[in-house]
């Protein structure tokens, strides 16, 4: 009789004790053990318990676990939450078996051995780990079901709401207790709630003041008083929540005929001149032209799609000389100047600002960061098992993404949403910025590096984003290289991996609708291939969404600077306008504090945050990757430390892509 020790680690979070009775069946490959209780009234949240699996002979190599429990009366069944679970062999090897995940049917669960496995490399001679493998991809196929959400938008999970998810991808308990998704709550915490249904036009701006008193930032009250001041207008093109949009121009676009008359060059320069050194730069906003704006409680809203001409001067502060509201040059569509009135000029500035409230959220923020995230999850589930490495790399950075994209669709663009009744984009607008949004995504748009060689700004001054960016990026890549050079010996183990290329072929066909002119891989074939596309969708689940999602209430808490609606018509001709008529044309009471809740939940951190490059569950167990885990989360800290100090020098600090400010996954 040989002797097997079984160490079981609970969980240590909120009804991970069970009460049940729980049985262990080791699987080697050279036999089985009997089906065994683990004799113990409670395995309570957070215990190590250590019980003795006896059996006739060795069982060999280990293979898997089968474990499941039922109720004993009278106690009710109940969920228990492992983390994982380590045997001692008779001859003293020690294999450990992760889990992490709620038990909660009565059924055998079956978790193979933690060393990361590859199918292309597998012993298909062990019939029984292939057949676990099989059986684990099967079941989560049934869970994790692809579902058209609209024609022409990436796939989403299916599901009848976020209740209704697989317990593995539902908020902890802590999270859930502490986060509502919805407007109300926020009114209710900022004490707003008495003038959500105060449908009046602001009386001036610093009654909007007197609103948000107290309810502030450090930031947000920066903007408050920056706000009007066009250097602060060009920077957030750069350092705001849309850093994506602002490119190099060095031929003016057709549609936007800015003469050298028109715009003031400092230090007698030209702007044939200022073009041909690089020194223009171009925001245009095409993808919400045509757009249907919103109807808002009975009244027609107004979206415009902008076009923006920046300057950089020789002191490198960047500067609008140009603002046209709509694409097509006419007549009633006038080229706003610095040299106008300055409530004309600010009118401009504001319906600009309006368009990059929808151009953000809607492209930068929900479709690149949100949606996209739950096409990598979705795949990532449905086609590589616990034992796949890059499960193992990859499944922290779905944490919560599922349920809080199922409580976006509910709450906030569904038909009662925040965003649907609130915002000029919402609606039908929303569906047709997105479709045409992703059919202008490509591959090199979400990989950094690229993005940023292909808007020309590889050398634009006072860019933050980009310089975090790039030092993430090149850490983390250096991070995926060292884990997958590890796993696969060759590029032939890549291209026999049927998993992996079932993985992509799912994200490319979901994701992005098998649209070729992406330049979203169809297989992965050489190593440096899929390095990157890995890269990508780390970056995207962490590094880009904290980019896009954490300065919410930083730049929109003072609604003048983010309006998600305007009530009046862009100006058709200047001199029109008045501090009358920019009062009219903000959002009325009701419209702003709604705003405000909403951007401010969407900006709170959760007591529960994961920070980029911290794994609180052990996926790996071999001791290469997590060394290069440990090495990946030294050169995190050593770049927090850089960004800190640097910051301590900047009158806005750029703070979003702080290591220790992203979250590994995009969960809020």
């Amino acid at each position: 009789m040989v002797k097997y020790e079984v160490t079981v680690y609970t969980g240590d979070r909120v009804n991970a004790t069970t009460l049940n009775s729980v049985h262990i069946k080791l699987v080697g490959t050279d036999g089985e053990s009997d089906r065994t209780r683990l004799r113990s009234f409670v395995i309570f949240r957070g215990s190590v318990s250590t019980w003795t699996v006896s059996c006739p002979n060795s069982l060999g190599e280990l293979v898997l676990i089968e474990l499941d429990k039922k109720d004993v009366l009278p106690l009710p069944d109940d969920d228990w939450f492992p983390n994982k679970v380590e045997v001692k062999s008779p001859e003293r090897d020690v294999y450990t078996f992760p889990i992490y995940s709620w038990i909660s049917e009565r059924k055998t669960h079956r978790y193979m051995e933690g060393k990361g496995s590859l199918i292309c490399v597998f012993d298909e001679t062990n019939s029984l780990g292939q057949y676990a493998r099989e059986q684990e991809l099967s079941q989560r196929s049934k869970d994790y079901e692809w579902e058209l959400y609209h024609p022409g938008l990436p796939y989403t999970m299916k599901s009848d709401g976020p209740l209704s998810l697989p317990d593995e991808v539902k908020f902890s308990f802590t999270k859930a207790a502490q986060f509502a998704f919805t407007a109300a709550v926020g009114l209710a915490k900022l004490k707003l709630k008495g003038l959500a249904h105060n449908q009046e036009n602001w009386e001036n701006l610093d009654k909007i003041n007197d609103v948000l008193q107290n309810k502030d930032t450090p930031l947000s009250d920066y903007v408050q008083e920056h706000w009007t001041e066009d250097g602060f207008f060009a920077y957030q093109f750069l350092n705001g929540v849309n850093p994506t949009l602002i490119r190099r121009c060095k031929t003016l676009p057709e549609n936007f005929p800015v003469t050298y008359e028109m715009v003031s060059i400092p230090n007698g320069s030209s702007l044939s001149k200022e073009l041909k050194e690089g020194n223009i730069y171009l925001c245009d906003y095409k993808n919400l032209d045509s757009t249907p704006a919103n109807t808002i409680e009975g009244m027609q809203q107004f979206l415009t799609a902008p076009l923006v001409l920046l300057h950089k001067r020789p002191d490198d502060k960047l500067m609008p000389i140009a603002i046209q509201l709509k694409q097509n040059p006419a007549e009633d569509n006038p080229i706003f100047l610095p040299s106008d009135s300055p409530h004309d000029w600010l009118t401009a500035k504001i319906f600009v600002r309006s368009a990059d409230f929808a151009e953000h959220q809607i492209n930068a923020h929900l479709l690149r960061t949100h949606l996209l995230a739950e096409v990598f999850a979705v795949s990532l589930l449905r086609n590589l098992p616990m034992v796949h490495p890059l499960y193992k790399l990859l499944i922290p950075h779905t944490r919560y993404t599922l349920q809080i994209n199922e409580l976006a669709r509910t709450q906030l663009i569904g038909p009662t949403g925040v965003f649907t009744l609130f915002a000029a984009s919402g609606g039908e607008a929303l569906t047709k910025i997105l479709a045409r949004s992703l059919s202008s995504i490509t591959f090199r748009s979400l990989c950094i590096a690229d993005d940023i060689v292909d808007r020309d700004l590889q050398d634009v001054p006072n860019f933050y984003y980009r310089d975090d960016g790039l030092q993430l990026w090149n850490i983390m890549s250096k991070f995926v290289q060292g884990v997958i050079r590890y796993y696969y010996k060759s590029d032939d183990e890549i291209q026999r991996d049927s998993e992996l290329q079932t993985w992509i072929k799912d994200i490319l066909e979901y994701g992005f609708l098998s649209q070729p002119q992406t330049g979203i891989p169809q297989s992965f074939t050489i190593v440096p291939e899929l390095v990157k596309f890995v890269t990508m969708v780390m970056f995207t689940c962490s590094c880009q969404h904290a980019a896009v999602n954490n300065g919410q209430y930083d730049y929109g808490g003072w609604m003048p600077n983010t309006p998600a609606t305007l009530q009046r018509r862009p100006p058709t001709e200047k001199g029109t306008t008045s501090e009358a008529t920019v009062l009219e044309t903000l959002p009325p009471i009701n419209v702003t504090v709604q705003g405000i809740a909403t951007v401010w939940l969407l900006s709170k951190e959760s007591s529960d945050f994961i920070p980029l490059g911290h794994y609180p569950e052990d996926h790996y167990t071999e001791e290469t990757p997590r060394q290069l885990q440990r090495d990946f989360q030294a050169k995190l800290d050593v770049l927090s430390n850089a960004i800190n100090n640097r910051n301590e020098g900047l009158e806005i600090p750029y703070t979003y892509l702080d290591p220790k400010k992203v979250e590994n996954s995009v969960a809020i």
